[in-house]
């Protein structure tokens, strides 16, 4: 009889013709480990660095590309029984469980973990062979949802929440968030989920209107404005919305130099500044500014997975909106959906369906 562990999954190579997808027999699940098969995978910007080389995956290539993963447990390893059958979707960021970093609840940066798409294959498949840990149950998928849509909360949700988490956002706070695309939007939804009054920025008008109706008490388009000019705007939504210029919390989620810069720039006394967003390029900032406002920054990676539930009760729950944020696209058009996403004709995340 044709077990999961029979069928296939693809490959995405690089040759020296246009991408193209490979048979590859799926990896029977260990000790563990389960087999999932894919319902559905987001399409992120780490991705395209991936296949651009400007970022270098850890492990070897030829790579299967993914880490938003959603889908179905259909095989199991030895201690991994009580998974079989089970809707779940897939931490981005796998960690270890038994270091330090871990046993502190930053498990996000354990130097141990590993990475669908990066340390090994990913969702870009029909299947993907994956550790138990951090495995999380969906459940009561909301009408109009299909498992497929909820991948994009392995990475796209859950990172900005952790980044919302860690900067304490709490009612009556005023938050900024520079770069609405795909991590931003959810930031803005969850910021406002949060109690906080928040203004979205980004070069997109399209994305600021959809934002207006989901969490964004204000905008500003950036397009044709320097970084004092977006500043002045977004000081005067705080006037307009009885906020005060202190204690701004502040989320660069643009990924771009320029969006880093534009969020720096909006520094002020007491003030917090997540760089939730990754770029290659440097940026020029006055580092002085930390000290003359004593303000915060962090850099927020990822999320451990133990936040996981929560990033799917706030989209089960109807508080934090996936749809109108996402499309979805058969993956045997995979490299027409990389073509868009570089040149952003779609503003949408992108889910491919196997």
């Amino acid at each position: 009889m044709e077990t999961p562990s029979d069928r296939y999954s693809w490959r995405l190579v690089e040759t020296e013709q246009p991408l193209e997808l490979f048979e590859d027999a799926a990896r029977p699940p260990e000790a563990g480990e389960v087999l999932v098969e894919v319902a559905g995978c987001g399409l992120c910007h780490t991705d395209l660095g991936f296949i651009d080389g400007q970022v270098k995956t850890r492990a070897d290539l030829p790579l299967v590309l993914g880490h938003e993963i959603s889908g179905t447990v259909v095989e199991t390893g030895a201690g991994a029984a009580e998974w079989l059958g089970k809707d779940v979707l897939v931490p981005a960021v796998i960690p270890c469980g038994e270091c330090d970093l871990c046993s502190s609840g930053r498990g996000n940066v354990c130097a141990s973990q590993q990475m669908p798409g990066n340390d090994l294959d990913g969702g870009f498949a029909t299947h993907v062979t994956v550790p138990t840990r951090g495995l999380s149950v969906i459940e009561n998928l909301p009408e109009g949802y299909d498992l497929a849509d909820l991948s994009v909360v392995a990475d796209a949700v859950t990172t900005p929440l952790q980044a919302v988490r860690r900067a304490e956002v709490s009612e009556g706070d005023f938050v900024v968030v520079v770069g609405a695309g795909g991590v931003g939007a959810y930031a803005v939804q969850i910021a406002a989920t949060s109690g906080a009054t928040v203004i979205a920025v980004d070069i997109d008008e399209g994305r600021l209107e959809l934002l207006r109706q989901h969490g964004a008490n204000g905008t500003v388009n950036a397009r044709d404005l320097s970084a004092r000019e977006v500043r002045d705007e977004v000081r005067g939504h705080a006037k307009a919305f009885g906020a005060s210029r202190r204690g701004w919390k502040i989320f660069e989620c643009s990924g771009t130099s320029a969006g880093q810069e534009t969020a720096y720039g909006l520094l002020g006394p007491a003030a917090t500044l997540a760089v939730v967003g990754f770029t290659m390029d440097k940026v020029t900032i006055r580092l002085s500014n930390l000290m003359a406002f004593d303000a915060t920054a962090f850099g927020s990676w990822g999320c451990p997975p133990e936040r996981y539930p929560e990033a799917i009760d706030l989209v089960t729950s109807g508080r934090v909106q996936l749809l109108p944020f996402t499309r979805k696209v058969p993956m045997r058009d995979i490299a027409t959906a990389i073509a868009e996403a570089h040149s952003r004709a779609d503003a949408r995340r992108t889910i491919l369906i196997p």
